[in-house]
């Protein structure tokens, strides 16, 4: 039996980065980092989001790893260990996941659906606006696609930390970053003329990328671009949500801490800038700048087929790699959200692995079948505070997890280490080994102030009370 006393290890420092980066290079950077990128002024949104991610960011990461190798404990009972007033804080890091896996998993669906039709000559179909709608809306084949995406990350954790994440992430992570890196550079060299014989260039859709645009810029509007790196880099580290705090758990005290968050930090924020020198060149040669004016589901499901469409027979060829690389980043992804889970379970029912894993996957099919039907025998549309646009049961459950839980939980963790036990206690975690602590003062003061101030305005906004 896994439990406090005999509790998995990943056996050395670059298993547990490589996993971490792996839960952290997910959908969230593939399909909103672009888009967000392209709206809020290019170059002002990479700034901003490079400065975050080495401040808040840092400060969040390095919490909740220390949290989890100090404790030895998964999130739900972790907080409980470092003070008994906040294991409320344990149980919403838990709800977090439950609720985030299951239409995760549906999405992955998707994403496994779109990679066989490709490979199986479907691709013309795809090109149409309806194609999309017509396949989530259908009644039983997105539940098929959805059963063989939570049944491979449920055969990954089922195996185990060495067998499974560790080993899987030291294959899937190098291949990932090498695919990524090869589509980014491609994208750069394409070039389309429209119906009107202009020609757009995937090198000019690089620089409306990176160049920053301060076109218009004002006070209200920074803000904005601020609030909207924010938003995407605290879900972009899976932080908040009880995985770093999981992993953490696994890491040997030889390990050195800081080294490791500065790598995963590191990998993170290459991965979402190649993800946006991936998708925006080629989304702005074939489509101009309409192409880039939606994020999400549309991106990669409805624009991204009409650009490998444009782009001939080598377009197919290019889908599919596109969609392989997206695979193995949500699988990635999916595999830390269920571990977070079943080592909660493990550590409050005291129950094997292989028990764990089965008792999360049942719940999981349950709640991602209601997500499936939620397109069409539950369909229902309900206007969301963060969005302007009509959400179903998969928008509901994104919501509540990322928009409005995961802010409280960020919020009082960092009144936890910043008030209660103090930023020492987890500067001594960090430093165990007589490791050097580089950013001591900056963690004490953004672990203290500045993280839960921008925190309380991010779930403010996210609630609708909070504009600019």
């Amino acid at each position: 039996m896994e439990n406090q006393q005999k509790r998995s290890n990943f056996t050395g420092s670059i298993g547990f980065v490589l996993a971490a980066a792996g839960s952290a290079v997910g959908l969230g950077n593939i399909w909103r980092f672009p888009y967000l990128a392209a709206k809020d002024g290019g170059g002002v949104f990479l700034l901003c989001y490079i400065i975050l991610a080495l401040t808040f960011g840092f400060t969040l990461l390095t919490t909740e790893i220390a949290i989890g190798r100090k404790t030895g404990q998964s999130p739900l009972t972790a907080y409980k260990h470092l003070d008994k007033k906040f294991g409320w804080v344990g149980l919403l890091a838990v709800i977090i996941p439950g609720l985030i896996l299951p239409y995760y998993s549906v999405i992955g669906g998707w994403i496994l659906k779109y990679l066989a039709s490709y490979v199986t000559g479907g691709a013309h179909a795809m090109m149409s606006d309806s194609y999309f709608t017509g396949f989530i809306t259908n009644e039983w084949e997105p539940l098929i696609w959805f059963v063989l995406f939570l049944g491979a990350t449920t055969f990954v954790v089922y195996k185990g930390v060495n067998s499974g994440i560790e080993k899987l992430s030291k294959v899937l992570m190098p291949i990932l970053l090498v695919m990524i890196i090869a589509i980014a550079i491609f994208s750069l060299t394409l070039s389309h003329t429209d119906d009107s014989g202009a020609t757009r260039t995937g090198l000019e859709g690089f620089m409306v990328y990176l160049i920053p645009d301060f076109t218009g810029m004002t006070f209200g509007k920074f803000v904005t671009i601020l609030m909207d790196a924010m938003g995407q880099l605290f879900y972009s580290i899976s932080v908040a949500m009880g995985i770093m705090i999981t992993y953490g758990s696994y890491v040997k005290k030889e390990t050195n801490l800081s080294k490791s968050v500065n790598q995963i930090e590191f990998f993170d924020t290459i991965v979402a800038f190649l993800s946006g020198m991936m998708i925006v060149p080629a989304v702005y040669a074939f489509r101009g700048t309409e192409g880039l004016s939606k994020g999400g589901p549309s991106l990669m499901f409805v624009s991204l087929p009409k650009v490998f469409g444009a782009m001939g027979d080598i377009g197919v060829v290019v889908a599919i790699i596109f969609f392989i690389m997206v695979v193995f980043a949500a699988l990635t992804s999916s595999i830390s959200i269920m571990e977070a889970l079943v080592s909660s379970a493990m550590d409050k029912l005291h129950v094997t692995r292989k028990k764990a894993t089965v008792i999360v996957a049942l719940i999981a099919l349950v709640l991602g079948l209601v997500v499936c039907f939620g397109y069409n025998f539950l369909y229902f549309d309900l206007m969301l505070p963060n969005s302007g646009v009509p959400g179903q049961i998969l928008d509901v459950m994104d919501y509540i997890s990322n928009y409005v839980l995961m802010p409280v939980v960020a919020i009082a963790t960092c009144i936890l280490v910043g008030w209660v036990i103090k930023p020492k206690t987890i500067i001594d975690e960090v430093t165990v080994n007589g490791e050097k602590f580089s950013r001591r003062q900056l963690y004490n003061i953004m672990v203290k102030f500045v993280t839960p101030v921008m925190l309380f305005f991010l779930l403010l906004q996210s609630l609708g009370l909070f504009k600019v």
